[in-house]
């Protein structure tokens, strides 16, 4: 909690701060990247940077922070500082790391806002820095307590895994089978989460991606399966290029612990079940569809899909074979053009469902509102961004 003193100064200064952020965060960048440069090399996706998604991402999370604890009854940060603390935890981010954004966000705060910096402004937003710091090296600490890690300990977070198969599942798509190296048992992993894959590219550069797990969960092996990244407004993915072009079985990859919060919860077995996916989203939804078959699933299961086209819709076949085996299980597919297009206008949604999206932010906020003015109850929609959340940047 802010102290009155804080919590004035920052509600006063909010309106300035939010319209500054985003200068604040690609100055905070630039004199980080400078001043440690292995840490664009070797920990923040060169992608993101470059088209300004993680920028935006930060400057959207710290004025929703910032807004939730001066405005009474804003929107919760819990769900924020959760998905914020298992994409920390996933590369293995320590607490001292936080010391070094500090310092250098800070150094661009007080350059961008000039004379408006004054000791207790700055102090004030101190304070709300810090207490979103804690609030995620708490989370994070139980994260790795409850996997067996030590915070900062690469060789903790980076264990070697051999890969086993290599399916193509469409042009651009396809899946990775993967087993530990080491030859002891794979780790368990809720349906829904992801893990983190790092690979070192031609310029030596160790860059890291996470990918859903698309397998069972009980099963010895995991399975990630990746998208080749090709976008005309944004730079080419990097590792999924790397993956597709040199990764067969065979291969060995540096790849962590199972982490993301966008899991099925503990409903009882009749509960009805909504799983929306647009494009690669899909692969998270493959996991939950394993698990429902697995655990008996009896109650109504939606699987909601769209894609460009049948020729580029992955895991399309597994759907289709998972979905005859629950008791009531239902497919719905657009194939357009119009990226992330879903229309619910025709779909019969049961009573009492719970809702799990995954997909590009607009595709998400469309469908929400729709499920929404549908009398879905807004804490029963879950949702998962694949890359910085933009959500909170709007």
């Amino acid at each position: 909690m802010l102290s009155q003193k804080s919590a004035e100064t920052v509600r006063a200064t909010l309106p300035v701060v939010a319209e500054a952020i985003d200068t604040v965060t690609d100055l905070f960048y630039r004199r980080l990247f400078a001043a440690h440069p292995e840490l664009e090399r070797h920990l923040f996706n060169r992608g993101n940077q470059a088209s300004g998604t993680q920028r935006r991402a930060l400057a959207g999370s710290i004025a929703a922070f910032a807004t939730a604890l001066v405005t009474p009854g804003a929107q919760s940060p819990d769900g924020m500082l959760s998905r914020i603390a298992h994409k920390h935890a996933s590369l293995g981010i320590a607490p001292g790391q936080y010391e070094i954004v500090h310092t250098h966000l800070f150094a661009a705060l007080g350059e961008v806002l000039g004379e408006a910096a004054t000791d207790e402004v700055v102090a004030a937003w101190d304070e709300v820095y810090w207490l979103m710091a804690q609030a995620l090296t708490a989370a994070e600490g139980e994260l790795y307590a409850e996997r067996g890690l030590t915070p900062g300990t690469p060789e903790e977070t980076w264990r070697t895994w051999e890969v086993t198969e290599r399916v193509e599942e469409t042009a651009d798509a396809a899946t990775f089978r993967i087993r530990p190296a080491d030859g002891r048992p794979a780790p368990g992993f809720r349906a829904g989460q992801y893990v983190s894959v790092r690979v070192e590219l031609a310029d030596g550069a160790r860059q890291i991606r996470q990918y859903s797990l698309s397998g069972a969960p009980g099963d010895p092996e995991h399975a990630i399966t990746v998208k080749r990244e090709q976008r005309p407004d944004a730079p080419a993915g990097e590792v999924s290029h790397h993956l597709h072009s040199h990764v067969r079985p065979g291969s060995r990859l540096a790849v962590s612990a199972p982490f993301g919060d966008l899991v099925l919860h503990d409903d009882a077995p009749d509960t009805p079940v909504l799983l929306a996916s647009a494009g690669i989203g899909c692969t998270p939804v493959q996991a939950m569809l394993h698990h429902l078959v697995d655990r008996g699933h009896q109650g109504p299961v939606l699987s909601l899909h769209t894609d460009r086209s049948p020729g580029t819709h992955a895991l399309r076949a597994g759907r289709e074979l998972l979905l005859t085996k629950l008791a009531d299980g239902r497919a719905h597919t657009w194939y357009t053009e119009r990226d992330g297009h879903m229309d619910l206008a025709d779909v019969d949604l049961p009573e009492g469902l719970r809702a799990y999206l995954c997909g590009p932010v607009p595709f998400m906020r469309t469908l929400r509102d729709q499920l929404l003015e549908r009398g879905v109850a807004a804490e029963r929609i879950h949702y998962e961004v694949f890359g910085p959340d933009l959500w909170l940047a709007h």
